[in-house]
């Protein structure tokens, strides 16, 4: 099956980009010992499942998603836990004018069938009336929709995408914007217990994500949103790749030292 996005040619290397068929995405063996062993350890470090849970995985379209979704869905065979799987998208409705392509929700839509989750759309919230559309209003409406949903759903897992550069980065953004060290927890639990976000990514880095998914031939799908690419998180990840340049191993470093605070050396 072809996908419909012609602006992902560069994944493929400029070849026309096709949706994996489903025998060789459902290979589990695919993905490398390494990056299998990291995951397996993230699970355990953090207990992000137990048996009986219903998950609940949050699927923008974009690699970290697409790979998170995949990666529960390849554990449910061989944990020694039952856990239930669903797979959401909050659909803002951003297209591309006068195109005849399918829409973002619908090429996600092709990328859960094939991988056997069940999926479901649901409408993201409109910005209220004289309410500025930016990134931090989205991601608000868009975090309270997903925990409403778990509720409503009976979920008490809600798997996302984020990653070790992700955790690295938000704790640069909140240094440098707000003031204070802290950054995202592989595993947060909110409302006295009742719901767990879990990072099943948190010990991996982008560029293995990345490389791994094109190993599996699961192609994402382009953001439309008009802001991409114009943010603080940005600027952050741009200073960060500069800082790695001339510091090798700074990332790593970064990531070690939020566990590693030394309470008696702070103001």
């Amino acid at each position: 099956m072809v996908c419909s996005d012609a602006r992902l040619s560069h994944w493929t290397g400029g070849r026309p980009c096709f949706l994996p068929d489903e025998k060789r995405l459902m290979d589990a063996a695919l993905i490398p010992k390494r990056l299998n062993k990291k995951i397996g350890r993230a699970m355990h470090d953090w207990q992000m499942l137990s048996d009986g849970d219903r998950v609940i995985v949050a699927v923008s379209g974009g690699v970290d998603s697409l790979v998170t979704a995949w990666v529960l869905k390849m554990w449910q065979s061989k944990a020694p836990i039952h856990y239930t799987l669903e797979a959401v998208h909050i659909d803002n409705g951003f297209r591309l004018p006068d195109s005849e392509e399918a829409s973002p929700a619908e090429r996600i839509a092709e990328r859960m069938k094939v991988l056997a989750i069940p999926f479901s759309v649901i409408p993201g919230w409109p910005v209220v009336e004289g309410e500025e559309r930016n990134c931090f209003t989205c991601s608000r409406n868009r975090r309270t929709q997903l925990f409403e949903l778990a509720r409503q759903r009976g979920c008490r897992k809600l798997a996302l995408g984020h990653h070790k550069d992700d955790l690295v980065e938000t704790f640069l953004l909140n240094a440098l914007y707000s003031g204070n060290i802290s950054t995202m927890l592989p595993r947060q639990d909110l409302f006295d217990g009742n719901l767990s976000l879990i990072r099943i990514l948190s010990y991996i880095e982008k560029k293995d994500i990345v490389a791994f998914s094109k190993k599996i031939g699961l192609v994402p799908v382009a953001n439309l949103c008009p802001l991409a690419g114009d943010t603080r998180r940005e600027t952050v990840r741009d200073i960060l790749t500069d800082v790695c340049k001339k510091v090798p191993g700074a990332k790593s470093s970064l990531f070690s030292a939020l566990g590693n605070i030394r309470e008696g050396y702070m103001l």
